[in-house]
Parts: C-alpha cells; structure tokens; sequence
C-alpha cells in the first residue's frame, strides 16, 4: 500500500507540476484557444497565474515534505488542498459544458482522496 501510495502522489505531483506551470507561464490568451481552456477567457491572467502557483506548490507538497522528511503531515494536508481545488475545477468545467474535463479532474480528485486517507490514516510515514 505504501507503493501505491508513492506512485499516486508522484502521478498527482506530475499533473500538478505540468497544469502549473502551464497556466503560470502560457499567456492566457493562448490557454483560452486551447480545448479545456475556455474558462480563462472569463478570468483574469492574475487568477490564471495564481492557480499555475497553486498547481505548482501542490506538486512540490506532495512529494518533497516526505522525501526530505520534514514535515511529511504535509502530503496529506496538501491532498486535501488539491481535492478543494479539484472541485473548483470541476465547478468551472460544468458553467463552461467541459464534461470531458469534469470527469478527468474527478480521477484527481479521487486520486488526492487516496493519498489523504493513507497518509492520515493507516499508512502514515512514522
């Protein structure tokens, strides 16, 4: 379970990292030409960037306090952040008829439910 716990938050640190850096740094204008982009047509490029800083932090939150052990409580409190976000997301695809992006941040969110139970419950790093 341990394994299967790593190789989620790395998965998860991944999609984070690349989302993130991906809005903080594509100019928003070419992120709302893109299919699943629509919605930073309705938002300001300081929103766009701040969620790719967002995105960014999750990536490092998921992996790095537990490599480093220092601090590892934060994997899971940063899962718990990536599901708020995830709703976020899955509320702006909705208002925006993306459901192919619903479902994909639903797998997500699923995925940062997960890492939160294992971490918190019975398959902590202590």
């Amino acid at each position: 379970m341990n394994l299967a716990l790593w190789i989620a938050a790395g998965l998860l640190a991944a999609i984070a990292l690349v989302g993130g850096v991906t809005k903080a740094f594509v100019p928003k204008q070419k992120l709302a030409r893109t299919h699943g982009g629509e919605w930073t047509e309705d938002a300001t490029a300081g929103f766009v960037r701040t969620l790719g800083a967002l995105e960014i932090l999750a990536a490092i939150g998921l992996v790095l306090p537990a490599v480093l052990d220092i601090a590892p409580i934060l994997v899971p409190v940063t899962a718990i952040c990536w599901v708020v976000l995830m709703v976020g997301a899955m509320t702006t695809h909705v208002r925006h008829g993306s459901a192919r992006f619903v479902f994909l941040n639903l797998i997500y969110l699923a995925l940062a439910v997960f890492i939160a139970w294992g971490r918190l419950g019975p398959h902590t790093f202590s």
